[in-house]
């Protein structure tokens, strides 16, 4: 894993959001109160999602310096700003100045984090929620390719709200045009996602033809109610979240995460780190970092993960098209929760994964 990080641009925000399900997530891992978590940073949303959970401890680690400033600002927002005014100075709210804003927060940051914000505020201006590379590639495709295939007439149409047979005939009938197929597949492509969207190397595992795997995937969810109210799906198709707010952020939640906010610690490196420097963990969220590896490099990071998870202790993760189970290498030490991951997986909003796992030690 090590090799990633002089492979891979980690000077900019790869993810100004999670593209990944927090309620799975949390019925996955399911911690009990005053566990200890070890959670892959990126842009911190599951990270503070996972403090609902009332934990002792969460440790979100990441290789990516600036995706942590992106955490510890969005903390230091939650820590000192109003509730109204964290979701205008993240971007979910238009109205308020977010740099005078931003000034109310700067001096909580730590040195590193300030000296990038302050020298970053234009991202900060601009809604930090749109600001990710991720961000940008869904915005290119709702504002510069999707327009050539619907209008924004037939997208508001497509994530109105109606009942399961009407949903599946509006895809059928009037959504999975050839315009629509043909435009998919090029711009879902490993190419241009790998180019646009991801990094090469984040890809470079994927044996699967990628736009086939996905328009496959898209085409499963579209067809569904649940596509109605889907926040990624919002934006993939939108460029915004309309209405819609992440789990950390909705009203029933955010209060908790408030209160739990300083029980969030920020580590730079890689997972196992984190396991060298605070000791054994009840749970882990490991994002989908085995995808990146190569079947060695898996074997060691999982080894290394297995030894800092506790007895009983759960660790849940993602596969979108490499296909990684640490319980598949190390049957004898960890069980696989096959019932309980097959039935996750069909409620993640996060359509374009193929499984969502859950192991228990």
């Amino acid at each position: 894993m090590g090799n990633l990080s002089t492979q891979v641009d980690f000077n900019r925000i790869r993810y100004a959001n999670c593209w990944e399900d927090p309620h799975i997530l949390l019925k996955g891992l399911l911690p009990a109160v005053g566990s200890k978590i070890l959670s892959i940073g990126s842009a911190g949303d599951n990270s503070f999602s996972l403090l609902t959970t009332s934990p002792s401890l969460v440790v979100a680690v990441d290789v990516n310096p600036i995706q942590l400033h992106l955490i510890e600002l969005k903390k230091q927002a939650i820590r000192n700003l109003e509730y109204e005014q964290v979701l205008h100075f993240l971007g979910f709210r238009q109205g308020m100045n977010r740099v005078a804003l931003f000034e109310q927060c700067k001096d909580r940051l730590n040195a590193e984090a300030r000296v990038y914000w302050v020298n970053n505020t234009d991202k900060i201006e601009k809604g930090l929620i749109h600001q990710g590379k991720f961000e940008r590639y869904f915005q290119m495709f709702s504002s510069k390719v999707l327009p050539f295939i619907h209008s924004r007439h037939d997208v508001e149409e497509l994530l109105a709200s109606k009942d399961a047979p009407s949903q599946a005939r509006y895809y059928h009938e009037k959504w999975n045009t050839w315009r629509w197929r043909f435009f998919f597949k090029i711009f879902f492509s490993k190419i241009v996602m790998g180019t646009l969207g991801r990094d090469p190397q984040f890809l470079k595992e994927v044996g699967v033809h990628v736009s086939d795997y996905i328009f496959k995937k898209a085409e499963r969810h579209l067809k569904k109610v649940q596509a109605q109210t889907n926040l990624f799906l919002r934006y993939n198709l939108t460029g915004t979240f309309g209405d819609l707010l992440p789990h950390y952020l909705h009203p029933d939640n955010y209060q908790r995460v408030k209160e739990n906010v300083d029980k969030l610690i920020l580590r730079s490196g890689f997972a196992e780190d984190v396991v060298d420097e605070f000791g054994s963990f009840d749970a882990m969220n490991l994002s989908n970092i085995f995808e990146y590896m190569d079947r060695d490099v898996f074997r060691k990071t999982a080894d290394s993960l297995l030894k800092g998870l506790n007895a009983n202790g759960r660790m849940a993760y993602w596969n979108l098209m490499v296909p990684r189970r640490v319980s598949g290498i190390f049957p004898s030490e960890i069980q696989y929760l096959s019932t309980l991951s097959t039935q996750l997986s069909r409620e993640d909003n996060g359509f374009f994964y193929n499984q969502f796992i859950v192991d228990q030690k």
